[in-house]
């Protein structure tokens, strides 16, 4: 769900604010949404102590729960922590805590914004 989720919000982003092309859409929505790139952004946010309590629990689940899929192009460690960034933007979204997942989001869009 998480995945979902953030997709959405970077594709919105990007056609909207970057004004891209629709074409260019899905080469430019890789950067913010990568597993790479998810578990570069998750690293930076735990640096930044972004996160509740609470919702260090849900990514300390989201990280520690067991996968049943291999990890596509990466490895297990890059896998887990991109998991975890999506079991707490899937948590937000499903409990409709809608203002704290959209300062996520743009958090999220921003420490990209600024790697790149």
């Amino acid at each position: 769900m998480g995945d979902a989720v953030l997709d959405q919000h970077v594709r919105t982003y990007i056609v909207l604010k970057l004004k891209s092309k629709p074409n260019r859409l899905h080469q430019l929505s890789k950067t913010y949404v990568s597993a790479k790139s998810q578990a570069q952004t998750l690293e930076t946010l735990m640096k930044m102590e972004w996160f509740t309590e609470e919702e260090l629990d849900i990514v300390r689940r989201g990280r520690n729960a067991k996968s049943y899929t291999k990890a596509k192009n990466t490895d297990i460690q890059t896998y887990k922590k991109s998991t975890a960034l999506e079991a707490i933007i899937g948590y937000l979204y499903l409990e409709s805590h809608n203002e704290r997942l959209e300062q996520l989001l743009t958090t999220i869009v921003n420490i990209v914004d600024e790697r790149a």
